[in-house]
């Protein structure tokens, strides 16, 4: 019998066939809505406070905060509860509501904010008042070494080896780190895709930095390539998904197919994988699928 942390972990790849331009490249997508908290991020809030219980950062009866546009804060409130563990979590306002009642549902506080920006100085100038521990995923290298252990190994070991080319969308940069930094270890030649919005382009999930935001646990020579997304195009791939390939996703990995979408065209062979970060269902309250 398993708990629900066994859980986390080895999602399965599916091939798509009718959004793939290209016959002679094979396109997978990694179903990262299958974690328990649905979505890739239960792997890195797993690992966040795993690490720092077992390094005694947080001790019982502490108190986590956290900035998140979601995904992450949905994970952290399912796994602090495990841990027995209070979290406040502090969002953009403009977050669906379907995320910030599912982190209620699961006894988070949650506090909305103007943007992702102002919640993440928010976070900070709670936790130096010394009430809270701050996780900062942007950060904490527990991050990216969820999937340096986890995903990182799953593709290489699902694809049979046959991995050429990875493509992630850019919001932490936790998962394209960690994948990148495993992927190369065992074949250089695999290249590293990342997936941000283009000037004027909003897509939850996906970001562009301004430089005093850009994540600390970044580093540029681990990405080969930049491919930049329109908020149209990340829409027009998240329906496409669900209308012709039946996976049923957020607006992110719409954005992540379509750079894997391009990247076949160019190629005269090759076995692409990118992540499909979440589920579709929430979004259903935004206007992604109206």
């Amino acid at each position: 019998m398993s708990s629900l942390l066994d859980l986390v972990g080895n999602t399965p790849l599916v091939e798509l066939k009718r959004i793939n331009p290209n016959p002679k490249v094979r396109i997978f997508g990694k179903l990262e809505g299958n974690n328990p908290g649905g979505s890739v991020k239960d792997r890195a809030a797993y690992s966040m406070i795993k690490g720092a219980l077992e390094r005694g950062e947080v001790k019982p009866g502490m108190k986590l905060i956290e900035a998140t546009s979601g995904n992450t804060g949905i994970a952290l409130a399912m796994i602090a509860r495990l841990f027995d563990l209070d979290i406040e979590l502090l969002m953009p306002q403009s977050s669906t509501r379907e995320r910030v009642l599912t982190m209620e549902a699961f006894g988070a506080k949650v506090m909305l904010t103007e943007t992702m920006e102002s919640a993440r100085d928010l976070a900070e100038e709670k936790a130096a008042t010394g009430a809270y521990f701050m996780l900062n995923q942007f950060a904490n290298p527990d991050n990216w070494k969820a999937h340096y252990r986890t995903t990182g190994p799953e593709i290489y070991r699902d694809t049979d080896r046959q991995i050429t080319h990875f493509v992630s969308s850019m919001g932490t940069t936790g998962t394209i780190m960690g994948v990148s930094r495993y992927l190369k270890e065992q074949n250089s030649h695999i290249q590293i895709v990342g997936c941000q919005p283009n000037d004027g382009s909003s897509i939850p999930g996906i970001r562009k930095w301004p430089v005093e935001y850009l994540p600390k646990i970044f580093e540029k020579e681990r990405v080969d390539r930049v491919i930049e997304v329109s908020q149209d195009d990340a829409v027009l791939t998240t329906r496409r998904l669900a209308n012709e390939e039946a996976v049923f996703a957020g607006m992110s990995s719409g954005g992540a197919a379509w750079g894997a979408i391009q990247l076949a065209k160019e190629l005269e062979e090759g076995v692409i994988v990118f992540i499909i970060c979440d589920r579709g269902d929430r979004y259903l309250s935004s206007d992604l699928f109206g």
